[in-house]
């Protein structure tokens, strides 16, 4: 409950620039879109919601499985529902991060915890095809345009390292395409990318330079879809460009970045990053620039901003602790400097533990100092993180105030606005993680809905402010806390003012040099207003948490 907080948060945007335009009859300054303050909004495709019932079924995978571990109908049919409903707006999303939606294998496996199919996205099929049971490319350009109308961006995830598992319906691929052996045994660098990740999920050879042909069954599913020719003449087209060779990495490269040149994706989110030699993603990155590039050359009037295409990468087990490099032990690997911007801070999970200047000090030190130029992606649960910050929901409020206002993109999981459980009884492994989206909570329990609306206040502050995620951090004092952030982007600067542990009811807080004495400001948590006097603002509001900002 917002009443068990002991928190005000005070952040103003210096946006007199847009005031005096508007005396002017200029055109004001809009907040721009930075990456290393994206508010990203995972979904687990098939678990957020089922838009279209006639897709759950497809390739026939009827077969019994573990709990949560078949495909419950979730597709991109149901995202566009939510997109329509206002959702991702009220949220403050600002990306929306999907598992991956290619082909997967038609069968399935037991892993020890059940049978299960590909319904999470990370079992390769087919990676020129959209699996159909997530919808259809008509869907995928719908929710591209829909999202970009709203300022949205769309990340969707890719997978390099390997195919689906082997099936009696999934040939496996040739074996100049993939290995099957030996399992990888993490003890060096070598034994973490020449191996099999898990048993019969074939390792693609991605160090592999060597021209190799077309999966005969590829072939033939091609032939039988009717788009053989047009297929080839693409792939031949992309080789004749680019002058690579025909391995494996190209060709898989060639179908990723078609999503880009086709629907003008985002970003991508690369999946299993450090079990693959570091210059694959150098070359992947060149050839997504290459797409996106094409892609606004060709759709002008579809361009959002000058924003370069975005890779993040999942490099497991990377923290934000001040180096740039993963130790392999016999080998440090700088991911930063071989196609990604950005990665997955594994550590948020920990860190958010500490206390809020610690956290918050600790993360803006590294970011502008030992890591600037690049960002992390905080999290405090995800689909496959078997410990999250907070995996029995108590601390939903707090959640929500650090990550969402840590320095560094934030990431928040399908559901940790609604508490959606991460304890899902008669499940195995991770299927725990990735529960249906509980929508009847946000629809009929009050106290479910009064914690959305905190986070979409939060969220939505957050998108209105690069300076939380992409400013400098400078506490101001102790007791009370209360920190600053800075952020400037070419004519554009924005600067927040955070207090915390300031009580109920009423309270007052020295603005330093952030507002005029005589400036009017307005609480958009409670919309109440004040005026600041002798460098203080005061108000009165029977909430714990104030998100501050000018009235001009």
């Amino acid at each position: 409950m917002l009443k068990k907080l002991n928190l005000l948060v005070l952040v103003t945007l210096h946006i007199g620039i847009n005031s005096l335009a508007q005396k002017k009859n200029i055109a004001p300054i809009k907040v721009p879109f930075v990456w290393e303050n994206a508010n990203v909004y995972f979904i687990v495709t098939d678990r957020f919601n089922n838009g279209d019932k006639t897709n759950d079924h497809t390739f026939n995978r009827t077969k019994e499985t573990g709990k949560l571990r078949g495909f419950e109908g979730g597709d991109l049919r149901g995202i566009i529902q939510k997109m329509d409903e206002g959702y991702f707006d009220k949220l403050g999303t600002t990306v929306i991060w999907l598992t991956p939606i290619v082909e997967q294998i038609h069968d399935g496996v037991d892993e020890g915890t059940g049978f299960t199919y590909g319904f999470h996205g990370y079992w390769t099929r087919d990676w020129s095809a959209i699996d159909p049971s997530f919808g259809t490319k008509k869907d995928l350009a719908e929710l591209v345009q829909k999202a970009h109308a709203k300022g949205i961006r769309i990340m969707l995830d890719a997978v390099i390292n390997h195919t689906g598992p082997v099936t009696p319906e999934d040939s496996v691929y040739p074996s100049d395409w993939v290995r099957t052996s030996p399992k990888c045994t993490y003890n060096s660098y070598d034994n973490y990318i020449s191996c099999t990740l898990v048993e019969n999920l074939p390792d693609v050879k991605t160090e592999s330079n060597e021209n190799v042909d077309l999966p005969p069954f590829l072939i033939e599913k091609w032939k039988k879809e009717g788009r053989y020719e047009k297929e080839i003449a693409s792939l031949n087209r992309f080789f004749q460009k680019t002058g690579y060779p025909r391995a494996p990495k190209y060709y898989i490269m060639k179908w990723l970045s078609d999503y880009i040149t086709e629907y003008g994706i985002d970003g991508y989110r690369v999946d299993t990053a450090k079990h693959v030699t570091e210059d694959v993603w150098a070359d992947f990155r060149k050839v997504c620039e290459a797409a996106f590039a094409e892609y606004k050359k060709n759709n002008p009037k579809k361009v959002l901003d000058n924003n370069p295409f975005f890779t993040v990468g999942e490099v497991y087990g990377y923290n934000i602790s001040g180096k740039k490099f993963y130790d392999f032990g016999d080998k440090k690997v700088n991911y930063f400097e071989n196609g990604f911007t950005g990665l997955i801070n594994f550590g948020f999970p920990w860190d958010a533990t500490m206390s809020y200047d610690d956290l918050f000090s600790k993360y803006s030190t590294i970011l502008h100092k030992d890591i600037s130029g690049n960002t992390v992606m905080n999290y405090i649960s995800s689909h496959d993180d078997s410990n999250p910050f907070d995996k029995k929901r108590e601390k939903t409020y707090e959640s929500a105030i650090k990550l969402l206002l840590a320095p560094g993109i934030s990431q928040t999981y399908y559901g940790d606005e609604s508490g959606r459980s991460l304890v899902i009884e008669g499940t195995q492994g991770d299927a725990t993680l990735r529960s249906n989206m509980n929508w009847d909570d946000l629809k009929n329990n009050t106290k479910t809905k009064e914690l959305e609306t905190h986070w979409q206040k939060l969220s939505t502050f957050r998108k209105n402010h690069p300076a939380i995620g992409a400013g400098e951090h400078k506490k101001t004092t102790n007791i009370p806390y209360v920190f600053s952030r800075t952020f400037t982007h070419d004519q554009f600067t924005d600067a927040v003012l955070v207090g915390l542990d300031l009580p109920k009811g009423k309270k007052e807080i020295s603005v330093e040099t952030i507002f005029k004495d005589g400036t009017k400001v307005r609480d958009a948590y409670s919309g109440k207003t004040s005026v600041v006097s002798k460098q203080k603002i005061q108000f009165d509001t029977p909430y714990t948490l104030l998100l501050i900002e000018k009235i001009q």
